[in-house]
């Protein structure tokens, strides 16, 4: 008799948070969720918590808010949300509630502060929970109705996911980043290319990435459609987690003879800048060639989960210094949390982008979302260190957006119309 073939990455987790050996794609299991976390659209998760007859929390200490879309709240109904889970996490015992002033998005906060670690079973009430799959770990949004059985019962079931492998080889050329590496990958995958399987990213070149390059990885495996992005956990995610982790540790690695759906082979030698064009995240050019038609830019985003880590904000003000915005270009930066905006204040960065015209905002979503800051006129540009460009993204339908590095966003913003970051280099 044969031997079953080994097993994906995200096959280990399921089978660990299920508590049975093994897994196969398609199955259905129940698992044992280990960290659950909830935004604005959380709040949406209260009515049928108690509609269900729920009126505890299966484990306050694995439960995380983040106010994070609306801050300070814009509009009634923002501030509306953020009452009903002010309420919640009070009458609940929740003692991890990111509020207002202690806030960041979602996704950075339970990076920062080690709620997700190797082995975990992660979910949020937003898409881009993938994110933390960069810990070794299956992360994944769910919705307000299936959050409300978590928070009850601590448990979900899922449909374990086919997994596809991207193997990353080469060098990194300077000037290109993680983010191009992300953005060539959804060039060749597409966005529907994932739907509800595993992104499995491995490979030297992803070896050699450091946490924050990771989690800009994973957090785009969202715009392929997939359930979960990860990295198999290794002594850099060890080094990261090691003096942050909220709970133990129960890393797992892809077996060697593990059945992929497929294997996509990226090489990054000699691979230039990346840039979305509209008005899709797959609609993916080298930014050379887009560079070469000087389309003017009318705002510029630094900013969201995918790019507004300190690592980021610190390449992106080094490649600013001594120059200043151009004319008529509205740059604005937004941190992804209070301890990085921080981080910026005590590096004297806010007062580099400050003094070359852009704006430096708290700790937000902000432009990305289209709901709060930032918001486009029908006919503008925008060059965004954001992961969406669908049409209507952050405002307007006819808003054009390119998605690119920080470092492109800079350059865009210094010269007023997207450019090579490398001339800036």
């Amino acid at each position: 008799m044969s031997r079953p073939a080994g097993q994906t990455l995200a096959e280990k987790v399921l089978a660990r948070a299920a508590g049975v050996e093994r897994v196969v794609p398609g199955e259905i299991v129940e698992g044992q969720v280990d960290l659950a976390m909830m935004h604005e659209q959380g709040a949406q998760t209260v009515g049928p918590f108690h509609e269900m007859g729920a009126d505890r929390v299966w484990d306050p200490d694995r439960v995380v808010i983040a106010i994070d879309h609306w801050v300070p709240a814009s509009t009634e109904g923002a501030a509306v949300l953020h009452r009903i889970l002010r309420k919640f996490a009070a009458e609940t015992h929740l003692p991890h509630f990111y509020d207002v002033g202690n806030h960041g998005i979602c996704h950075q906060i339970l990076a920062e502060n080690g709620w997700v670690v190797p082995g975990d079973l992660a979910v949020g009430t937003d898409s881009h929970t993938n994110m933390l799959g960069a810990m070794g770990a299956v992360a994944t949004g769910i919705g307000p109705t299936e959050m409300a059985a978590v928070l009850a019962l601590g448990r979900l079931w899922l449909k374990v996911p086919p997994t596809i492998r991207v193997r990353v080889t080469g060098t990194l050329g300077r000037g290109v980043t993680a983010k191009d590496i992300v953005l060539r990958a959804l060039g060749e995958i597409k966005t529907t290319g994932a739907t509800y399987k595993a992104i499995e990213f491995c490979g030297p070149t992803i070896e050699r990435l450091t946490m924050p390059e990771r989690f800009t990885l994973c957090n785009m495996t969202t715009e392929m459609g997939a359930k979960c992005g990860m990295v198999a956990p290794d002594a850099t995610t060890f080094d990261y987690l090691r003096p942050i982790a909220k709970h133990a540790m129960h890393p797992l690695t892809p077996d060697p003879d593990a059945a992929y759906e497929r294997t996509v082979e990226i090489s990054v030698d000699g691979m230039p800048p990346m840039v979305a064009c509209p008005y899709s995240p797959d609609n993916v050019r080298p930014l050379p060639e887009v560079a070469r038609e000087h389309i003017r830019v009318d705002q510029v985003f630094l900013g969201s989960c995918t790019n507004a880590r300190i690592e980021d904000i610190r390449e992106a003000a080094a490649l600013l210094k001594g120059h200043h915005i151009a004319p008529g270009v509205r740059f604005i930066v937004s941190p992804a949390s209070t301890s990085i905006y921080h981080q910026c204040l005590t590096e004297g960065l806010i007062e580099l982008f400050t003094d070359a015209g852009a704006v430096f905002t708290n700790s937000s979503c902000s432009a990305c979302f289209g709901g709060n800051m930032g918001i486009l006129a029908p006919d503008e540009v925008c060059a965004s260190s954001s992961n969406r460009n669908f049409p209507g993204r952050m405002g307007p339908k006819e808003a054009r957006i390119y998605l690119m590095s920080p470092a492109a966003t800079v350059a865009a913003a210094i010269r007023g119309e997207i450019t090579d970051p490398r001339e800036f280099l």
